[in-house]
């Protein structure tokens, strides 16, 4: 299928290059900074254009991968008729797209996205449409690019990224935390790394609250006060000790 992809930034490339590898022609990349713009299309061996230039409206699907605040801004320079058009966001409907063309959806990925990564797993799509025939071609589509695609309507997207902040932005910032400490405390946070692979590895095949480990989860009040006097010079990290163990210890 002949693409037109709209953005240039961290999800419009790792997107771009997913079409071409699955045999997608990319016929134009357009961003608002034309040099961005150029980079990317350069990349995937298309033309491209920033927002005052001439859209290529001969492709049967256009990506709009753009931060959620420029959709707006899109809705009014754009008119494709019955061209179908997705955007990527998860705080917008897909009804956001209805002024631009007559056949609208969303292609969200569920993935924390860099263009600098090298995806080699299946990337979770949520989809969505403006009527069965649109939800059906943006499936089609998606099913191409992954094996992960899911119908999702508007509030469950946003619900999901509710659950994706916190296994994934959350636990990373505990990562931080923790790596910070370390630091300071003049021990190595790379012993650590089997320890995160592991746990990674187990809630693959188990619930997280069934393989829950550690001192609030047995109530040993001994090991947790130990812990609280080492934090004592770590106050924001002892302050989320605590709160966790609260949340751990009421199951």
């Amino acid at each position: 299928m002949q693409v037109v992809i709209i953005g240039s930034g961290n999800v419009a490339s790792v997107l771009g290059r997913l079409c071409k590898q699955r045999g997608h022609e990319i016929v134009q990349v357009i961003s608002r900074n034309a040099a961005h713009a150029k980079l990317l299309a350069d990349e995937l061996g298309c033309s491209y254009a920033d927002y005052h230039e001439k859209l290529n409206d001969s492709a049967g699907l256009y990506i709009l991968a753009v931060a959620d605040t420029a959709l707006q801004e899109l809705n009014k320079r754009m008119n494709l008729g019955n061209k179908l058009i997705v955007h990527m966001g998860v705080f917008v409907s897909n009804d956001v797209l209805k002024d631009i063309s007559h056949n609208y959806g969303v292609l969200y990925p569920l993935q924390s996205l860099r263009k600098e990564m090298n995806y080699q797993t299946d990337i979770p799509f949520l989809i969505d449409g403006n009527s069965a025939d649109t939800l059906t071609l943006g499936e089609d589509f998606a099913q191409t690019l992954s094996t992960n695609v899911t119908k999702a309507t508007d509030d469950e997207r946003l619900k999901l990224h509710v659950a994706a902040v916190v296994v994934s932005n959350f636990t990373n910032h505990l990562y931080a935390l923790a790596e910070d400490f370390c630091k300071k405390e003049q021990v190595d946070f790379g012993l650590l790394s089997p320890l995160i692979k592991e746990t990674a590895e187990r809630i693959q095949h188990f619930s997280p609250a069934t393989v829950q480990t550690g001192p609030a989860v047995r109530n040993d009040i001994f090991t947790i006060d130990k812990h609280l006097r080492i934090l004592s010079n770590h106050p924001q990290l002892k302050n989320i000790y605590i709160k966790l163990t609260e949340s751990i210890s009421k199951g």
